[in-house]
């Protein structure tokens, strides 16, 4: 079963340990990580996770392993679900979200991917593409993205205005 670090909410890490589905005591955060991945062109690499999870368009991310960063674990997540390997200094951590029961890390990456050099984790995702903003506003309008997802989509756009 996995395991994950607990933080405080100062996210300081507490030193307790919780497996995965088990219920956040009160007090205690978990750390989520998203990473919004853009080429050249200014498409999204966006993913559809498998009908058993929420079959719905989402950008990749997840939760650190017990002992690991949330650096860590976006790199972790990005390898898992589509099989490429992200250096820890090609990402750049732009926004964390408190939450009720989480802290939610939100990273960026400039890079060309080749959808072709992506093997999808097939018990998570059922496909990959890369996507426009219009695009994404599409899938968003038509319900078909995962909702916490639509408001990390709005942090990154905001993020890439101010740079």
């Amino acid at each position: 079963m996995e395991k994950r670090d607990l933080y405080d909410e100062n996210k300081k890490k507490t030193g307790e340990i919780i497996e995965k589905g088990q219920p956040i005591p009160t007090g205690r955060y978990y750390i989520t990580v998203v990473a919004w991945m853009q080429n050249s062109k200014g498409e999204f690499l966006i993913q559809k996770t498998v009908p058993e999870k929420y079959h719905m368009w989402s950008t990749t991310g997840g939760h650190p392993k017990a002992g690991e960063s949330s650096l860590q674990g976006i790199v972790t997540e990005i390898k898992e679900e589509l099989g490429i390997t992200i250096r820890q200094d090609e990402l750049k951590l732009f926004k964390t979200i408190k939450t009720d029961d989480d802290f939610v890390d939100i990273y960026y990456l400039k890079s060309n991917i080749d959808i072709k050099d992506i093997t999808v984790q097939p018990e998570e995702v059922e496909k990959v593409k890369w996507a426009t903003i219009e695009e994404i506003n599409k899938l968003i309008d038509e319900g078909d993205f995962l909702p916490p997802h639509i408001e990390f989509f709005q942090y990154c756009l905001e993020y890439l205005d101010k740079k």
